[in-house]
Parts: structure tokens; C-alpha cells; sequence
């Protein structure tokens, strides 16, 4: 009752302990809405009926009362475009398989509309009374046959009467939200398309950007700086550094591919250079100093690999593409390590901070209980959030270890910081090989000339 109390911004009155949570003054809320299946009573079009028949149904005090789905909506769709959505996912994905649905459409203005959907988990049977959430089946033997349990009965076990707790669900409902996000993006004749999967499992070799969030959204907007959107700003000078140097490297790959295979690609590169110095002589101060350092540079290149031909020149390549892969790997693997610790770190400080106000509500008289949750509602949300996620991480088998968390997230800075020093330190072996191209190909444009007056001679 709470929570939909909150997410409505209704006042609801609990019957089965009789408190009353009252959220008139939240703001934000700006659509709310009930969607039912054909089966269910009509009267569960009502807040406060289906939430509080849902609260008498359950016996247990540890019973699960409701699951929430939270989506974000796209900023580019009208508020008409946006419920409409939400409409046809709830329905198609929720209502259709027999669960009540109440959403509330929230939006302050920061940049950050999203929906809550507060779901039933319980069955409604075709009478229009709530079903079992399992059954008791019991365990047969290999031929069909009930087993004794050594107690006078039989081996059994409990099934849920419905897949709606499938661990499946979650991603299938996640991909089935861009499906529908996309669809609606498309009728409205934006270009814009969002994808469930990261980047890791989509295949991109891409560091993904860390989420705002609606405050530091807006202070961004206001010209602030904040530290997330300076941690983001970061990330894309780095995967802008990761695509120049590949398509850099990429071009001299497949030149220097080419020239190795071709007649004149086993002469002396040497040679050949000297030859096209010989050819072109700069003529003012700048530019002779400016092609001198270029050669310098070049000509050191060449000498510290090794380097004399093209085909030399080719493997050289292939080894700096070859590094290149294996070490961009490395950083996207360490910064996406780097993103699960911060957020675990970043979820651990939220629960120590918010901790001591959740101690000051165990502490507080039934009577003042409501007032108190009111006037920090904020701050519980948000320690509420950070127990679920530290809950979610403990049941997955991973243990809360914030001092172990920061010291590997400071080793992986350390070696992350490395790597793109040996990733920037690429681009002077680049520039050599770029210079050597560029006067290559100015000279076969020069040699493609004279052979045109020759032949008009």
C-alpha cells in the first residue's frame, strides 16, 4: 500500500494495520493508471481495493506482496507517444498473462521520464478469487510411483502455479522493452534506437559511459561539472583515442599489405627515400625544417625495427595491429571491470550514508512513524535500493568487500593508466609509417604524370 501510495501520489489507507500513507504533496506524477485482466473484478480498478485485497490475501509476514518494473522513456517521444507505450508493453507483456498492473508515468522536468509498474504476483482464478502462488507435487520414482519419505508420508516439493518468478524473465522483459521502445521510436520518425544488452555482449569494443542520474544530469545542463559527468567526459576522449588509432592503423595495414606484394615492394625503402628527398627539396626555412624532422623520425623508425623493405615494413604493421587489438581488449576489459566496482562501491557508500536515518525510523513511535517516513522518503528510497542491491550481489555468491573492492579498483587504474601511455606512445610509430605513405603515394602521383607527358610528347 505504501508503495503504490508513493508511486500514485494518493493518499491510501492500509486496512489490514490500519496506517494511512499519504503522498498528495509528491511531485512529478503525471499519469497513473490501472490495467487488468478480462478475469479480474472490476472493482480492482480501485487503488486502494486491489492493493489492500492484496494485502489481506497474504498470510505470511515475509510473503512477497507485488514486483516492480522501472523503464526509462525515451525523451524523444511526446507524453502521448510515451504512454502509449507503456500501454502496449504492460499489456502485451503483464496483463495478457493474467497479472494486474498499476503504473504511474513520473517526470520532474530533469531529463529523466520514466514509469513505475507495480505488478501482481499472484494468479487470479477464472471466479475473479486469488489463486495459489504453488502447489505441492509430489517426487515419483522411476516408474511413476509416489516415494516414502521414511516418515509415514511422501517425498514432495512445491511448484509455482505460474513461470512469472522465472529467472528468465528479467531479460526477457528487459529485451522486450527495447523491442517495443524501438517500434514506438520508429513510428514517431526518430532515428534513435536502444539496445537491453551492454556493450559486452553486443559485441562492441566500446567503454560504456556511466549513468547520470536525474541530479547530476541537471547540473550538467546548468554548465556545472559534476564527477560522473567528468568520469563520462573521460571515457569518451578514450574511446575517441581507441577509434582514431584503429583507423589509423587500419589504413597502414592494409597499404602496407598492398606494397609488400608488388614488384618494386622488396627494394631498399632507404633508397627510395633518399631518392624522393633528392626530388623534393623544400623551399623555405619552415618547411625544411619541418620535412627534416619528419625523416629524423622515420629514418629512426626504420633503424630500430629492423625495417629495410616492404615486406619488412608489412610485418612490422601487422605487429603494431596485432598489439593494438590485444591491448585495446585489455583497457575495455579493465574499464568495464572498473564500472562494476564503482557502482558496488558507489551502492555500499549510499547504504552508510542513508543507514543512520533508517536506524532513526526503527527507533521512532508508531504514531510519528508516517510523519517521519514522509519527511524522508528520499533518503529511505534510496537506502531501500542500496540494501536490495547489496542483497542481489550477496545471493549471487559474491561477498560485500568494499576495502578489497577499492584496492583492486586502484591496481586497475594504475594498469590502466600504463596502458594508454603504451597506446599514445603508438602514435609516433604511426606517424613514421604515415609519412613514409604519404610520400610514397605523392611520388606514384608524380611518376603517373610524367608518364601523361610523355605520352602527349
Amino acid at each position: 500500500m505504501a508503495a503504490a501510495a508513493y508511486r500514485s501520489g494518493e493518499k491510501l489507507v492500509n486496512e489490514w494495520d490500519g496506517l494511512t500513507h499519504d503522498y498528495t504533496r509528491k511531485g512529478g506524477v503525471v499519469h497513473t493508471e490501472i490495467m487488468l485482466p478480462s478475469h479480474a473484478p472490476p472493482e480492482f480498478a480501485d487503488r486502494s481495493t486491489l492493493w489492500n485485497s492484496v494485502e489481506e490475501i497474504e498470510k505470511s509476514s515475509t510473503a512477497q506482496l507485488a514486483r516492480e518494473i522501472e523503464v526509462a522513456l525515451p525523451v524523444e517521444l511526446s507524453r502521448a507517444e510515451q504512454l502509449a507505450l507503456v500501454r502496449s508493453f504492460v499489456q502485451g507483456n503483464f496483463v495478457s498473462a493474467g497479472m494486474c498492473a498499476d503504473f504511474a508515468i513520473h517526470d520532474k522536468g530533469t531529463g529523466n521520464p520514466h514509469a513505475h509498474i507495480l505488478l501482481t504476483i499472484r494468479p487470479i482464478k477464472e471466479n475473479g478469487e486469488w489463486g495459489a502462488k504453488c502447489r505441492k507435487v509430489y517426487d515419483l520414482d522411476g516408474q511413476g510411483q509416489r516415494i516414502p519419505d521414511g516418515k509415514g508420508g511422501w517425498k514432495s516439493h512445491r511448484e509455482d502455479t505460474t513461470d512469472w518468478n522465472q529467472r528468465g524473465n528479467a531479460e526477457k522483459w528487459r529485451a522486450a522493452w527495447a523491442a517495443y521502445t524501438n517500434r514506438a521510436l520508429e513510428a514517431a520518425g526518430r532515428p534513435e534506437r536502444i539496445d537491453h544488452r551492454s556493450y559486452k555482449r553486443q559485441g562492441v569494443d566500446e567503454i560504456p559511459t556511466v549513468h547520470m542520474g536525474p541530479a547530476a544530469s541537471q547540473m550538467e545542463r546548468r554548465g556545472i561539472q559534476t564527477e560522473k559527468g567528468n568520469i563520462n567526459r573521460e571515457i569518451a576522449a578514450d574511446n575517441k583515442l581507441l577509434k582514431e588509432i584503429k583507423a589509423r592503423i587500419t589504413r597502414l595495414y592494409n597499404w602496407s599489405k598492398e606494397q609488400s606484394t608488388q614488384p618494386q615492394g622488396r627494394e631498399s625503402i632507404m633508397d627510395f627515400l633518399f631518392q624522393a628527398r633528392q626530388d623534393t627539396a623544400p623551399t623555405s626555412q619552415y618547411a625544411r625544417v619541418t620535412a627534416l624532422k619528419e625523416n629524423v623520425a622515420l629514418f629512426n623508425f626504420l633503424q630500430a625495427n629492423g625495417i629495410s623493405s616492404m615486406p619488412e615494413l608489412y610485418e612490422k604493421v601487422s605487429a603494431m595491429n596485432s598489439g593494438y587489438y590485444d591491448l585495446r581488449g585489455k583497457i575495455v576489459k579493465t574499464e568495464r571491470r572498473l564500472s562494476v566496482l564503482n557502482e558496488r562501491l558507489e551502492m555500499w557508500e549510499q547504504y552508510q550514508k542513508y543507514k543512520p536515518v533508517r536506524q532513526k525510523l526503527d527507533k521512532v513511535s508508531p504514531g510519528k512513524r508516517e510523519q517521519f517516513e514522509q519527511r524522508h522518503s528520499a533518503d529511505l528510497a534510496l537506502f531501500d535500493a542500496a540494501v536490495r542491491y547489496l542483497d542481489t550481489l550477496k545471493a549471487s555468491g559474491e561477498s560485500i568487500t568494499p576495502k578489497a573492492w577499492r584496492a583492486e579498483a586502484a591496481k586497475l587504474i594504475a594498469e590502466k593508466d600504463a596502458d594508454y601511455l603504451k597506446m599514445r606512445d603508438m602514435r609516433e610509430d604511426i606517424k613514421a609509417v604515415e609519412t613514409l605513405k604519404k610520400t610514397a603515394e605523392r611520388l606514384a602521383r608524380e611518376g603517373q604524370t610524367q608518364r601523361r607527358e610523355e605520352q602527349e610528347r
